[in-house]
């Protein structure tokens, strides 16, 4: 990226929390913990110190079908980046008293994950979307299975999910192609590992969860099965989204926040993985409000799969060709956006061509998203708050069915 002074370094593995047994649930996340807490000769201390030394920046997430470890630096980091991150990838230290530390953390972690509403009520609707399978629990696990985990067993796992079939390493900003491919057969060129096994398909189930808590307000989301990002329906079902709830324009912000009061707080989004998905509307309000916001979010998804306007398609084109375009402006942005690419697709899609496929969803295609994810029986709800709110649950499922 010309012009830039800095850069952004991301290892990536195509494996996850969906790849994980119900006995090794929260391991990935566990994992990319444990790394941080001693890799190649460095301490967990060193670790962070030589990177910001160079005024860089280290970190990790773990998401259902991916882990990524990112380096942001200046001009000339790569080199230390790279070292860096092929230590906490492939030679991690693995301390017996370490794990156990880090097992009370995570464990924290959970704990503030459920005194965290606006977290824990999409935890639940997850969980009622795909009960009884990997995408079904938390990415987190439970106290109980973290705690099965020692020193050797996440080693195993490590060398599993993070084997070098599945890992992508990409840089984007002050960077030097040569440099990098040198860099990666340097660090990682004597990788191994058998790969995690790949996870069964992602089947939407659906269902309500419903808990009361003394809460100001109510804590809603509602769920529809969608399609997968390698589905041809992809873009259609990201317009989709954006025409319900993406924005001020969109019709759940106007009809529930505008012209109702009903919300301070409504939006529309999509979530996909390679091959399932879904539709989803969160809210918070007040508990006296739920069950009519339940009914308002249904109605205008059926709005929307009897017709959008002209109007409307434009915009929300508009608005994910500007979401695209600006995150490639941000290296780390542009860096996990190429990994995801390469691991889903086997390659780098260029923008034109991904333009070119937004610009491409008609109106009829929108409706028969519509009707495809309007499946009698087939949603999935969770609400979290006041007792008075748990009828939204319900009014959800009535409004869209009958």
């Amino acid at each position: 990226m010309p012009g830039l002074e800095t850069l952004a370094l991301s290892v990536v593995a195509g494996r996850g929390a969906r790849s994980e047994d119900e006995a090794r649930s929260g391991w990935s996340h566990l994992l990319e913990h444990m790394v941080f807490k001693g890799a190649g000769a460095r301490s967990a201390r060193d670790i962070v110190e030589v990177i910001e030394a160079q005024g860089g920046q280290i970190n990790a997430a773990t998401g259902y079908e991916r882990t990524s470890f990112q380096v942001r630096a200046l001009k000339g980091g790569l080199d230390l980046g790279s070292a860096v991150l092929a230590d906490l990838i492939q030679r991690p230290t693995m301390d017996a008293a370490d794990l156990a530390r880090e097992i009370q953390v995570v464990g924290q972690e959970i704990a503030e994950t459920a005194d965290t509403p606006d977290d824990h009520v999409f935890e639940m609707a997850q969980t009622a979307a795909f009960a009884g399978q990997p995408l079904g629990r938390p990415i987190l696990g439970t106290d109980a299975s973290i705690a099965r985990a020692d020193p050797q067993s996440l080693s195993d796992w490590r060398a599993a999910l993070y084997a070098p079939a599945s890992l992508v390493i990409v840089a984007s900003g002050a960077v030097d192609e040569a440099e990098l491919l040198a860099l990666a057969e340097r660090d990682f060129g004597a990788a191994s590992g058998q790969g995690a096994l790949v996870p069964a398909a992602g089947a939407f189930v659906g269902g309500a969860r419903t808990l009361a808590k003394p809460l100001e307000q109510a804590n809603l989301v509602f769920l529809l099965p969608a399609v997968g990002v390698r589905d041809p329906a992809y873009f259609a079902l990201r317009i989709f989204a954006e025409i319900l709830g993406g924005g001020m324009a969109s019709r759940l912000f106007q009809e529930a926040r505008e012209k109702r009061g009903l919300a301070y707080a409504v939006d529309a989004y999509s979530e996909t993985y390679a091959d399932a998905g879904v539709l989803g509307v969160f809210a918070g309000c007040a508990a006296r409000d739920a069950a009519e916001l339940a009914k308002v979010a249904a109605g205008e998804i059926k709005g929307m799969a009897a017709g959008v306007s002209a109007a409307e398609l434009s915009r929300a084109k508009a608005q994910l060709k500007a979401s695209m375009f600006m995150a490639r402006e941000q290296p780390l942005a542009r860096a996990e956006q190429a990994a995801a690419q390469v691991l889903l697709f086997d390659r780098l899609l260029p923008p034109a061509e991904l333009a070119e496929q937004i610009d491409a969803v008609t109106s009829a295609q929108i409706e028969a998203l519509g009707a495809a994810m309007l499946v009698p029986g087939r949603a999935a709800a969770s609400v979290l708050g006041p007792k008075g709110a748990m009828k939204a649950a319900d009014a959800f499922q009535q409004a869209l069915f009958g």
